[in-house]
C-alpha cells in the first residue's frame, strides 16, 4: 500500500473529533447522522454541520460515549487497512464495503447531506 501520510498528527486529529464539527470529521458527520442531528449548510453553503447546538450536543455525546486508544506504528496505513479487514468496524466507509452496514450508513450520510441542500444555509 502506499505512503499515506498526514500533515496533522495524531493528537491533533483525535482533539478535532472531539472538538472540531462534522465539515472537518468523518467520524463527527457520521455520529451526528446516526443521533438523528440535522445537518445544515453553514457559510457560504459549502461546509456542513450540526449546527452550533447540534455540533455542542454531538460534543457532550462524544465525551460521555466514545473513547479513544491506539498503538505506535511506523506505518499506520498499514495496520488501519488490516484492521478494517479483519474487524468489524461498522463506522468506517473507507476499505469497508464489505461490512453489513456499510450500504445503510453511506446511505443515511447522503440523506443528511441532500437535507441540509433542501434547507436555507443556517447563519
Amino acid at each position: 500500500m502506499a505512503n499515506r501520510t498526514s500533515t496533522q498528527n495524531l493528537r491533533k486529529r483525535v482533539r478535532y473529533h472531539y472538538r472540531g464539527n462534522a465539515a472537518g470529521s468523518t467520524l463527527r458527520l457520521t455520529l451526528g447522522c446516526l443521533l438523528g442531528l440535522e445537518l445544515r449548510r453553514v457559510g457560504s453553503g459549502k461546509r456542513m454541520t450540526f449546527s452550533t447546538a447540534g455540533e455542542a450536543t454531538l460534543t457532550r455525546w462524544m465525551a460521555t460515549n466514545a473513547r479513544v486508544c491506539w498503538v505506535e506504528q511506523d506505518e499506520p496505513w498499514d495496520l488501519e487497512s488490516r484492521l478494517i479487514s479483519e474487524l468489524d468496524l461498522p463506522l468506517n466507509l473507507d476499505q469497508n464495503r464489505r461490512n453489513a452496514f456499510h450500504g445503510r450508513l453511506k446511505e443515511l450520510r447522503a440523506q443528511a447531506r441532500q437535507g441540509a441542500r433542501d434547507l436555507p444555509i443556517d447563519t
